[in-house]
This record gives structure tokens, sequence and C-alpha cells, in this order.
């Protein structure tokens, strides 16, 4: 499987040397990202690649490309360990499959998305300096507190999943928690391993099975799609409230044209932003926070204008700690 493989030097040695060598150069990071043909982790990299253009960091990239790849990021992991990069910012596909790779690292690693438990961390000798990313149960909270707002506190629900454990499943627990006591049903879950075709054939089932199902949420926006897929094939467009998670472009196309309801919007561009600035300060000895959450939103036909003139960034302010230290 081929890989992506980037390098912004961005005059670094020019603009950090100082007269009489004083100054150091900025730290070289590097960054391998989960399988860039899933546009979320396109935006991780667009805000990777800003940041670090900005404050004339040199990175290098490397990603699988297809995020059923572990194996492939595993190599992908090794080989920039390999290289000796100052810091490292890792957005994995499975974190435990990355330990091996990672054994014995003591520079300073950032997790983005989906972070490494701290335990099997200390285990594997592995510093890691801050985990970025959203709250998996939090998200899941907001979309269900929708859902219950759509279908006026009743109705039957589908829930689709990514994989049995991880962010997914976590994103689901959120959901279940807020609908559970009120007239909101969960009669059907299953998992399409983040794939929009699998989504759809899922989303069809349930369906057939449940000819009285209101809505579906599913633990990303490809899911979701997928549903708005069998939806429309349905000729159920508008009459089945649709939400996803993560606020990709084709999400807030589907979200003007009525075709998905709402998404919860995660803003990777920012997670990729960070991971440079944390990158930064964890360098230079700076203690960072252990976990930094990204922001959310709730995009729906009431924001969507607001939230696509902004996009990738997000239309509210939010809080940034990372770039607090730096500016000290």
């Amino acid at each position: 499987m081929k890989f992506l493989t980037f390098l912004i030097v961005a005059a670094a040695a020019l603009l950090f040397s100082g007269s009489g060598g004083a100054s150091q150069p900025p730290p070289h990071v590097g960054v391998v990202l989960n399988g860039l043909d899933n546009p979320y982790f396109v935006a991780m990299y667009q805000g990777v690649k800003h940041e670090a253009a900005s404050r004339h960091v040199p990175v290098s990239f490397r990603a699988p490309q297809s995020h059923a790849d572990v194996s492939r990021q595993v190599a992908e992991v090794r080989a920039i360990v390999a290289s000796k990069k100052a810091c490292y910012a890792i957005s994995p596909i499975d974190p435990t499959h990355l330990v091996s790779a990672l054994h014995g690292v003591r520079r300073p690693v950032v997790f983005l998305d989906s972070p490494l438990n701290r335990t099997t961390a200390r285990r594997a000798g592995l510093r890691i300096a801050t985990a970025i990313g959203s709250s998996d149960f939090g998200a899941g909270k907001l979309a269900g507190h929708e859902m219950v707002s759509l279908l006026h506190g009743a109705g039957q629900v589908g829930l689709i999943g990514g994989f049995p454990t991880g962010n997914g499943a976590l994103r689901l627990r959120g959901f279940s928690r807020v609908v559970a006591g009120t007239g909101v049903q969960v009669v059907a879950r299953a998992n399409a391993g983040y794939v929009r075709v699998d989504a759809e054939a899922v989303a069809a089932k349930m369906l057939r099975e449940h000819p009285q199902l209101t809505g579906f949420f599913a633990a990303n926006d490809l899911m979701a799609l997928g549903a708005a897929d069998a939806v429309n094939a349905a000729g159920r467009t508008g009459k089945v409230a649709i939400i996803g998670m993560d606020g990709i472009t084709e999400a807030l196309d589907a979200i003007r044209n009525g075709s998905m309801s709402a998404t919860v919007s995660q803003y990777p561009y920012v997670m990729g932003r960070m991971a440079v600035e944390a990158c930064l300060a964890a360098t230079h000895h700076t203690a960072l926070p252990s976990r930094v959450n990204a922001p959310l939103a709730v995009v729906t036909k009431a924001n969507i204008a607001r939230a696509s003139a902004k996009f990738p960034r997000p239309f509210k302010p939010y809080s940034d700690p990372f770039n607090r230290l730096l500016r000290r």
C-alpha cells in the first residue's frame, strides 16, 4: 500500500538561526495520521500544515491510505520514530496496535483523536505529552438531546456504530444515556466500520425490520450519509431524522439539502493546529495538560450558513490552552 509523505521546511534555519547561533532552530515534528480516505483526517492534516507553516516548524507527514490498514500505520509509525524527530503527533487507527512501534520512545508524543491508555503507555516506557480530541461521550449526549428535540420526545431510532469498542462506542453510549427514560426508544443497533456503503446496507435492513423507525444516529458522518442513502432509496427522506458526527463537507451539504438533520461537528482542523502548538511547548519542557478537549458544535439547518462560512474552523469561540502556553 502506498503511503503519503510530505515535508514542510519553511526556511526554518534562516528564520531561527539568529546572530551568533544563539537561537535554537524549531523542533522537527513527525506526524502520523489515520487513513486519508476519510475527509475528517484530511482536515486534520490541513490544520497541522497551516500551523506548521505559520510558525515555521518543519513537519514530516505519513499516513496509510485507508483507515482499515492498521499494519500500514504501524509501519509508518516505526519509520517516523526511526527518523528521530523531536516530537511526534499521532492519530491512531487503534492505539493498542501502536504500542510495540512506540515502545521506549522518550521524546514527547501527542495523541490526536484516539488516545492511548496512560497505564499502557507507562508500561511501554512511552512519554505522552498530551492527548487532544473531542469528548466522544459528550458528543453522543449532544446528539441525543438533538434527537429528542427533532422527534418531539417520542419515536424509534436505530444506532449505527463503527467498531464494537473505541470512539464510536462511546458516542453511542452517550446518546443512549440521554434518550433513556424519554419516549425515544433505541430499537436497533449495528456496526458498519465507518464505511458509507456498509452503513447504507445496515440502515436499509433496520428500515425493513422496523417500519416505524423515525431516526438514525450514526457515529460518524460517512455512516450517517449511508443511512441517508438508505432512507432516500426507501422514499422516506424528510420523514426520518438522521444525525451524524464529525462535520465533514458532505454532511454540511446534506443538512443544507435536507437529507440529514444534524451533525455533531468535531474540528479536526483545530486538533491539527493544536498538535503543532503542543509539540512546540513540549520540546521547550513546558508542562502540558494531560488532556485537551477540542470544540464541539451541533450543526443544524438553523446554523448551517454560519458553520459553512467558517469551515473547517469552528463558528463559535473555543479555548486553546497550548496557544496560551506559547504566549507566556
